[in-house]
């Protein structure tokens, strides 16, 4: 009798945990937001990645212009360091649309399982904004006089990509200093500590170390040099198949943010500048450091493209990819067709008017 009261209880057990795992799978639906799988009618929620850097997207951010586009879906911002949480972010289904560099854009598509993403706009043109600067203390004062010193840089992301054109220009390869992988917040603490002589990074965090640094070379001289790098915006496949029309409200709001910079920079710089923590004069020194394209520029063959149309970007991210991969960054670069797919070019260019 014993021996089958044990067997019930165990029948009755499994029961109970199959029971349990039907009511978790479908919470998780339940919660799932419009790129999720399963519940995106039932819990409308956006979820948004951004970057503390200057751009358009902080100001739709500050203004609040997706929350009143889309009145009917929950935003959720998440503050993210760099383009390579970005992508873990994207690979884990955390985020439907986020803020990222070109580089980190050019490793997502790489590989065998290129990320289900595709990019839906120019946030920015890097000029100044990004820039290697090394420690007065060090004594640095080229690039040339790298070879065997400390430089942190975030790996993946665009300063990384840079830092190594920047290194091959002078001759030097990566081996020839002490790479040090930092997220931009580490990177203070390393400078002031002196453990790095170097750093390769965006504002904010580049103006500190600009206080007590020389800048070797910035963005805008490595663009003029044939390898410029953008922040991009990406979106996932998932959102862009099930809720396109969020994609285009979306993209409207980016489109006026570009429209604000370039009429009112002030205005723009007030806005940003609530986001970022600092004054309108200190953020409108910012924002002057990058290039800002306007939403027409973005639709325009040098860019993004139109519809069937694909721009000039898709060469951008194979020239990152193939750097990447002489790098030995990735291992496989992605196909020029591939590329020309990643562009999410459908209601372009009327969705920028």
């Amino acid at each position: 009798m014993a021996r089958k009261a044990l067997i019930v209880m165990r029948r009755f057990n499994r029961v109970l945990g199959a029971l349990a795992a039907v009511v978790v799978v479908g919470l998780a639906a339940g919660c799932a937001g419009p790129g999720g799988g399963g519940g995106g009618d039932r819990d409308k929620t956006l979820r948004l990645a951004y970057q503390a850097f200057p751009s358009g997207d902080l100001i739709v951010k500050n203004q609040r212009w997706l929350e009143q586009a889309l009145p009917g879906y929950t935003i959720k911002w998440t503050k993210f360091e760099s383009g390579a949480s970005v992508n873990q972010a994207f690979l884990g289904d955390a985020v439907d649309i986020g803020a990222i560099g070109s580089s980190p854009v050019a490793r997502g598509l790489s590989g065998a399982s290129p990320i289900p993403y595709k990019v839906a706009f120019v946030l920015d043109v890097a000029g100044d904004n990004e820039a290697l600067v090394a420690r007065r203390a060090s004594g640095v004062s080229s690039v040339e006089q790298l070879r065997g010193r400390r430089v942190a840089t975030p790996f993946a992301s665009t300063a990384h990509y840079s830092l190594l054109a920047a290194l091959a220009k002078a001759r030097l390869s990566a081996s020839d200093v002490r790479l040090v992988d930092l997220q931009p917040q580490a990177i203070i603490a390393a400078w002031e500590r002196g453990d790095i002589d170097a750093a390769y990074t965006w504002l904010p965090t580049l103006d500190q170390l600009r206080g007590s640094g020389t800048t070797l070379v910035t963005s805008r001289t490595i663009a003029t040099d044939g390898k410029p790098t953008l922040d991009l915006a990406v979106v996932s496949d998932q959102l862009i198949a099930r809720h396109p029309e969020v994609v285009a409200a979306w993209r409207k709001a980016q489109s006026r943010a570009l429209e604000l910079i370039a009429r009112d920079r002030r205005a723009a710089a007030t806005h940003i500048g609530q986001e970022l923590n600092i004054g309108p004069d200190a953020a409108l020194a910012q924002l002057e450091q990058g290039v800002y394209l306007t939403p027409a520029q973005v639709a325009s063959p040098e860019w993004l493209g139109t519809d069937g149309n694909p721009g000039n970007l898709a060469n951008n991210l194979g020239s990152a990819a193939r750097f990447l991969l002489d790098q030995k960054q990735i291992d496989k670069a992605p196909t020029p067709e591939l590329l020309r797919g990643s562009l999410y070019l459908t209601g372009l260019p009327g969705e920028l008017q």
